[in-house]
């Protein structure tokens, strides 16, 4: 048994121990009125920034905030738990990107008085798909954002922003946990008997390797994971990779890129131009992976044969 009793729902903001200092700083600087109008939390969903993201939104509309945050009771923390707070306005992605549609809205909205009479917090998530119109259409909001006004802007990948909107807000420090401190931390909160951080990659992130660890999908990558092994080493499919359903296509092709990976750091000695060989292909696994996400149909399982057959020749001395 890998896992023993899981949490029967996904963790909260208390036990993500890599987010309680960004937490910490943001609620003394609040309770300080130390805030800056445009916060930007350059955190992946994946470690938990949304999450904290919308900690950080209830928190400036709580009555009563205390050291920890949002005191949970006032009548702005019950409003906003309803999600019926009526100065809180949150923004995502249209399809693939925020609209300059959407964000004439929020400005709009932010130019109104709060009608609880304390902030108005606007949240976007995801806000690297800003288009270029609505980027410049949020510029001045962020350089004149009116009285009592906070906009949260939170990002997987920052480094996608355009910089004059990264300029005008302030960045939320953040270390991001090593892999060793991910192993401890679901070790602790599952009751693992063995390390299952390997499949991080495959997954995203350690909050979907917890949801994985409840729902069974990780059972189902270790066994792509064995199943591979076992083809490499045969050069023939095992039975379970032949059973592999369309659904599960990315995550096989996840999986074998990470078992091709594994042998390039076990196999040190091997020989460089084999190593090199085993290289490519790991880069033509994901090339695959990536390509397959705009095809209509495909052999997956002539693919898969393929690369048990390339990897074959390759180490067969």
């Amino acid at each position: 048994m890998v896992a023993g009793q899981a949490p029967a729902q996904e963790p909260t903001l208390a036990q993500l121990p890599w987010l309680a200092a960004a937490a910490g700083r943001f609620i003394d600087s609040l309770r300080h009125n130390r805030l800056s109008h445009a916060q930007l939390i350059g955190i992946d969903s994946a470690l938990g920034g949304q999450l904290l993201a919308l900690s950080m939104a209830q928190a400036a509309l709580c009555q009563q905030p205390t050291a920890q945050g949002s005191c949970g009771f006032c009548k702005a923390c019950q409003l906003f738990e309803a999600g019926s707070h009526p100065d809180f306005y949150r923004v995502e992605a249209d399809g693939n990107q925020i609209k300059v549609d959407q964000i004439r809205e929020l400005c709009h909205k932010l130019s109104s008085t709060a009608q609880q009479g304390g902030r108005r917090v606007a949240l976007l998530f995801n806000c690297e798909r800003l288009n270029l119109a609505a980027a410049n259409a949020l510029l001045k909001t962020l350089e004149e954002p009116g009285q009592n006004t906070l906009l949260i802007l939170q990002s997987d990948t920052p480094g996608r922003l355009l910089p004059t909107i990264s300029s005008r807000c302030q960045r939320i420090s953040f270390t991001a946990p090593s892999r060793a401190d991910l192993g401890h931390w679901l070790a602790n909160l599952y009751g693992l008997q063995e390390d299952v951080t390997w499949c991080l990659p495959v997954v995203g992130g350690p909050l979907a390797l917890a949801a994985s660890l409840q729902s069974g999908h990780y059972q189902a990558l270790l066994a792509l994971r064995k199943d591979w092994a076992g083809s490499l080493s045969s050069g023939h499919l095992n039975a379970g990779l032949l059973g592999v359903g369309e659904g599960q296509i990315f995550d096989a092709l996840k999986v074998l890129y990470l078992v091709l990976r594994q042998y390039l750091l076990r196999e040190t000695r091997a020989d460089a131009l084999e190593r090199q060989r085993v290289a490519a292909l790991a880069a033509d696994v994901m090339d695959q992976c990536h390509s397959l996400q705009t095809m209509p149909s495909v052999n997956y399982l002539g693919l898969f044969q393929r690369f048990v057959l390339e990897y074959k020749k390759i180490t067969t001395r």
